[in-house]
Formats: structure tokens, C-alpha cells, sequence
């Protein structure tokens, strides 16, 4: 059955509606509440007062971001975070991964399917465990940590009395910092394991040919191979670390904890526009971080590039 002549679609046209669906989805979510978050940062507005209620304010809302204790503490507590939990993740998943790689045939998907299945399961799930686990009263870290203490030797390293770990604000970092260690340690030991088996098995033959032991392969074969896998997974963490949100938000109940210890910066900028109703704030905020995370990212990039006369 032909289709009437003014059904029939022009060769000419017939690209540009296939990928219609994506343009029109990445216009409606993607790129116009940027361009509108853009518009905020420069603008007052009381949302329930409607788009004719916005007024330009200009450069207010940056200089009042830039200005705010709050904000500052903010971004020193988000980058505590990334640090303490994004470091480990690579300083742990790299030998692991290559543990994995070179230890296990049959089993090495099961393996690593246990590593990853962290990174796969709710935040909010993970967050409830992790608030059980780390009651003072009753959980299993702190009943953990009574047992060590019994142990001939131990009892000197391990603090007395129960841990308030989300009470006390020189705790709820260590407790947050462990909880994202734990949930994505996973994700990078697949990406490097990913990384391991690109590398030619010819290398490690012509190595232990010449007499090189299994370390010796590790620290100049294996990193420097792994070196474009691990800027993308420092990448990854920089950019990830600084959006923390999900697992403070709960564990410290959308609050920060004790002293703001746990107030990451998207938790604060969430928490300036939704519950102070200061939305042009919050966008300013939105981009400040933004610049931050570029520059990091920057950073990482200009760590991580090759030497020598070609780079």
C-alpha cells in the first residue's frame, strides 16, 4: 500500500526526523534546564511567584556565593571526600584487578561480578545498611571493633568505647569516605581488568625471558600499559567525587550531620535552593562547582600527559 504524496517522506528530510527523537529529548532535558540554570545564576526569583517575578541581579548571587562560609565549608568537606575515598579506590583497584587478571580463569567472572555488584545496587539501600551498621549501639562495626579489642596486641591501636560514627563530625567523613570506597572499588577493578586484557601476553613472555620477576612486570609493564585507563578512572572519580550527594544526603538526613560535617556542596546548593527557596543562589553555586570540576579535570589531564619532545 503507497502512502498519499503528501505522507511520503523527502530523502532529504529522512535524517533529521530519524534522530528527531534524541534532538528533542536533549533539548527538552538536557540543554534547556542548562540554559535556564544559567539564567538563575544572574537572576532573584520567588518560584511561586511565576517567570515574571525574576529580576536581574547580575554578579549578586556569584559574589554572595563566594562570600558564604557555608559554601566554602562545603566544597573543603566535598574535596576531604574525594580525596579520602577516591584515592584508595585506584590504590586498591589497580593491584586487584591485576590480582584477578593473572590469578583467576574460571572464576574470574564470578569475581568480579561480587567486586561490582555494589556499584549496581541502590544508593538508598546501601546507605540504610551502612546507617545500621554504623549505630553506635547497636551495630556490627562498633560490635567488630569490641571483638579486635580483645585480641592480645590489637587493644592499644583501636579507640575505647563505642564509635558515634554519624554523630560526632570528626567521624561522619571517615564513615561517608568508606561507604563510596566501598561502593566503587568495584566499578574500577572492572575497568582495569578491562585494561589488563589488552595488553600483549608477547610482554610478559619477552620479560620473564630476561629474567624479570612478577613485580618487576608489574611496575614497568603494567602501569605504564594501564596509564590511559587510569586517567579515565581518575577522571571519573574527580568528577564523581565532587557531585557526591546521595550517600551524606541520607546518612546525615539531607541535613550535613554535626557541624556540617557532612554537607557536600551538591548537597548544600540543594539545600539553598530548595529549602531556603534561594534558587539564583543555587544556580550560581551550580556553575562555581562547575569551573571546579573543570579545572580538576584539567588538571588530571595535564598530570597524566605524555613526556617527552611530542607532548
Amino acid at each position: 500500500m503507497k502512502l498519499p504524496v503528501a505522507l511520503r517522506l523527502s530523502p532529504r528530510w529522512a535524517p533529521y526526523v530519524f534522530i528527531s527523537p534524541f534532538l528533542i529529548l536533549f533539548i527538552v532535558f538536557g540543554l534547556f534546564p542548562l540554559l535556564f540554570s544559567l539564567t538563575l545564576a544572574f537572576v532573584t526569583w520567588e518560584p511561586t511567584r511565576g517567570l515574571a517575578a525574576m529580576k536581574f541581579v547580575g554578579l549578586e548571587n556569584f559574589s554572595f556565593a563566594l562570600t558564604d562560609e557555608w559554601f566554602w565549608k562545603s566544597l573543603k568537606n566535598t574535596g576531604w571526600l574525594a580525596l579520602a575515598s577516591g584515592v584508595p579506590q585506584h590504590l586498591v583497584a589497580i593491584p586487584l584487578a591485576y590480582f584477578i587478571h593473572s590469578s583467576f580463569k574460571r572464576l574470574r567472572d564470578g569475581v568480579v561480578g561480587a567486586y561490582f555488584l555494589p556499584y549496581i545496587t541502590s544508593t538508598v539501600a546501601i546507605a540504610i545498611m551502612f546507617s545500621s551498621l554504623f549505630s553506635t549501639d547497636f551495630g556490627l562495626i562498633n560490635v567488630g571493633l569490641e571483638g579486635l579489642r580483645q585480641v592480645p596486641g590489637l587493644g592499644w591501636l583501636l579507640p575505647e568505647g563505642r564509635i558515634d560514627w554519624l554523630g560526632k563530625p570528626d567521624n561522619i567523613k571517615p564513615a561517608v569516605s568508606l561507604i563510596v570506597f566501598w561502593r566503587y572499588v568495584g566499578f574500577n577493578v572492572v575497568l582495569y581488568l578491562a585494561a589488563l586484557q589488552t595488553i600483549p601476553k608477547d610482554l610478559y613472555e619477552a620479560a620473564s625471558m630476561d629474567g624479570a620477576g612478577r613485580l618487576q612486570q608489574f611496575w614497568f609493564i603494567t602501569l605504564p600499559s594501564l596509564r590511559p585507563m587510569i586517567y579515565f578512572g581518575v577522571t571519573l572519580s574527580v568528577i564523581g567525587g565532587l557531585q557526591l550527594f546521595e550517600e551524606p544526603f541520607i546518612l546525615t538526613g539531607g541535613r550535613g550531620g554535626s557541624d556540617q560535617a557532612g554537607m557536600t556542596s551538591a548537597m548544600y546548593l540543594y539545600r539553598t535552593a530548595f529549602d531556603f527557596n534561594d534558587f539564583g543562589t543555587a544556580s550560581a553555586m551550580s556553575w562555581l562547582l562547575f569551573v571546579v570540576v573543570a579545572v580538576l579535570t584539567w588538571m588530571t589531564n595535564r598530570a597524566f600527559r605524555p613526556r617527552g619532545p611530542s607532548a
